[in-house]
Formats: C-alpha cells, sequence, structure tokens
C-alpha cells in the first residue's frame, strides 16, 4: 500500500504544489463535463476541510478517507472543518441557508461515516502519531466511546446490519481491514486493504489495496468463502474510496487523472490530479465523471442514488474547498 498517505497534519490541509500554480480553479466545470449540473453545497465560511494532495510530474498521491457522508433522511451532509487550529464533524442542513452544528469536540478527527439507521457517528482521531476509531450520537455529539485502541485505525465505516465496524489497521508497512462487533467487542482480521465499503445482502465488501506497480486497485473480497475479485485496476493510474451505489449496481471512487492544461504554461502536458469515476459492480462501464484540473475527493451518494457530493476546489479563485453536487443520470 504504497500510495496512500495516512499520516498527516492536523485539518487535512492542502498545500498548493509549484506545478498547481496554473491551474484555473476559478472555473465551475471544462468542456468534458458538459451536461453535468454542479451545484455548490458549502461555503468558504463552512471552512471545509481538503485532504492532501502530493503530486509530481510522474504522478499523485492523497489522503483517501472519508471526510463526508449523508444522513440516512437525506437532510443533511457531515463534512470535516477546519476551526480554532482543530479538525472537527460539523452537520449542514442540505437544500437551505445557514450555519452547520458541530457534532464532535475533539482535536483532530481524520474521518467518519454515518450508522445506516443515522442514530451515531463511528469517526477516527488523530492522537500524536497514532490514531483511534470512536463512535458518537449523531444529534448529541460530544459524549464519545472509544471502539479500538490501536496505533494507526482509520476510515471505519458501519457494516449495514450495525452489527460490526469495519476499519483499515496499519501494523509496520501493512494496511488490512480489521472489524470491531458492537455486540460482544470481538476483533477479527480479514485481509490487505483500506477504504473498506461494505455490500448489503453479501458477507463482503469492496476495498482499494496497492499492486505491483505501486498503484491501487478496487477489490471485492468475500470474508466468509475467502474469494477475492479485483474488480479496477490500471498499471499506470491509482483508484480508491469505493462506496456503492444505494441501489447496489455502481461503485463510486476516486481515480488518478491527467488533465491536460498547456504544455507553454506550466513545461509539461500532464498535470496529474484526482477525478471522480463510476463503474458497475462486476467492473464493467466504467466511466470518469469529473475532469477539471482540481482535485475532486471524497465522494458520496445522495440516499436516492441521483446526486453525488464531493470536495473541491473548483469554483473559488483561490483553490479554497468546498461541498459540490452533480446530478448522477447512468
Amino acid at each position: 500500500m504504497k500510495r496512500i498517505f495516512f499520516v498527516l497534519s492536523i485539518g487535512l490541509l492542502y498545500s498548493i504544489s509549484s506545478f498547481a500554480q496554473k491551474v484555473d480553479y476559478s472555473v465551475v466545470s471544462v468542456p468534458e463535463e458538459s451536461g453535468t449540473e454542479f451545484t455548490k453545497i458549502s461555503t468558504n465560511n463552512d471552512y471545509v476541510c481538503m485532504p492532501i494532495v502530493k503530486r509530481t510530474k510522474k504522478g499523485v498521491n492523497w489522503f483517501s478517507n472519508r471526510i463526508l457522508d449523508i444522513s440516512q433522511d437525506s437532510s443533511n451532509i457531515a463534512y470535516l472543518s477546519l476551526r480554532n487550529n482543530t479538525t472537527n464533524i460539523f452537520i449542514k442542513e442540505l437544500g437551505k441557508q445557514g450555519g452547520a452544528v458541530q457534532r464532535t469536540n475533539r482535536s483532530s478527527v481524520i474521518d467518519f461515516s454515518y450508522s445506516p439507521d443515522g442514530k451515531y457517528i463511528c469517526f477516527t482521531e488523530q492522537r500524536g502519531k497514532g490514531s483511534q476509531v470512536f463512535q458518537t450520537d449523531a444529534k448529541k455529539g460530544y459524549v464519545c466511546r472509544q471502539i479500538t485502541s490501536a496505533s494507526n485505525d482509520y476510515t471505519p465505516i458501519y457494516t449495514h446490519d450495525m452489527e460490526n465496524i469495519l476499519f483499515a489497521r496499519q501494523e509496520g508497512g501493512e494496511i488490512n481491514i480489521w472489524s470491531y462487533s458492537l455486540k460482544d467487542n470481538f476483533l477479527s482480521s480479514y485481509t490487505t486493504g483500506m477504504n473498506p465499503c461494505p455490500i448489503p445482502g453479501e458477507s463482503a465488501y469492496l476495498c482499494s489495496r496497492g499492486n505491483s506497480t505501486g498503484k491501487n486497485e478496487i477489490w471485492k473480497i468475500n470474508y466468509v468463502t475467502g474469494v477475492e475479485e479485483c474488480i479496477v485496476s490500471n498499471p499506470y493510474a491509482s483508484y480508491t474510496t469505493p462506496a456503492l451505489s444505494p441501489d447496489g449496481k455502481w461503485i463510486l471512487f476516486v481515480g488518478e487523472s491527467n488533465a491536460m492544461i498547456g504544455d507553454n504554461e506550466i513545461g509539461y502536458k500532464g498535470y496529474y490530479n484526482t477525478d471522480i469515476f463510476v463503474c458497475k459492480l462486476d467492473g464493467s462501464v466504467f466511466t470518469q465523471l469529473t475532469y477539471h484540473a482540481a482535485d475532486d475527493l471524497s465522494p458520496v451518494w445522495s440516499k436516492d442514488g441521483k446526486y453525488i457530493y464531493f470536495v473541491s476546489q473548483r469554483g473559488d479563485a483561490a483553490g479554497t474547498a468546498n461541498i459540490w453536487r452533480i446530478n448522477f443520470n447512468y
């Protein structure tokens, strides 16, 4: 798992590299995105965190953990916000103007997800060089139950029956998927991978894992039968953060892309960035949804599957991160 950053500075701050200085962040969309409607959900005063992105002339690495989620009733969107030198979960009511409500009071929350019934949020807090998983009430917040105590646990997500929390654990140079039982506190280790995403009705989950070329792929793992299937792979690009559509037919994920923004301006034609992709559960109908030279990250589905929410610096001349929504018409 060489390509994904875990250790990070507070706030998931994004530092624009020298290669990004010629990107026109003020543009909301590019010609390749025609037919897609982009709606800005947040404002600069929401202080939305931007995951770390590091790029070179040969590729790009990024922090792949989930920092957005939609409530079960689709009325709210939760996101990570940097305020007063801390990062915490804030909840904003969709479709209405106004501020957001703070749901955690920690120092450095780095990722989270809602429970399927919408009553709880599981999240990771970074503490020094380590991190642990916690659970809190989605409506009240602040009071937390510590779930794990190992040095590097992150990307927690509930199974659909709410009996377990899947998460990634980093030990030495390995990253593996683990399960925590909310009933008996039992821990189980499965297999190599990160960014777990449970599949409803199956003893299986989606995840990302590294290949021999150092790029990340999307896999489907059955933790009962042991069958492992590679769904998306490319020796020249990484793919992370899989999210299954509400109808179970589509996988949404982040991928490495190569924006062509003019060799006369920056000295070379390729500018590596992150974009949003989808494919069918079997890997077919592989489709790139976004093409902007800004980085698009942490995508999540609306509960009806008609929209996709994600974090991006697009639409702001200074490259400030905000939450955006696009329609999904496939």
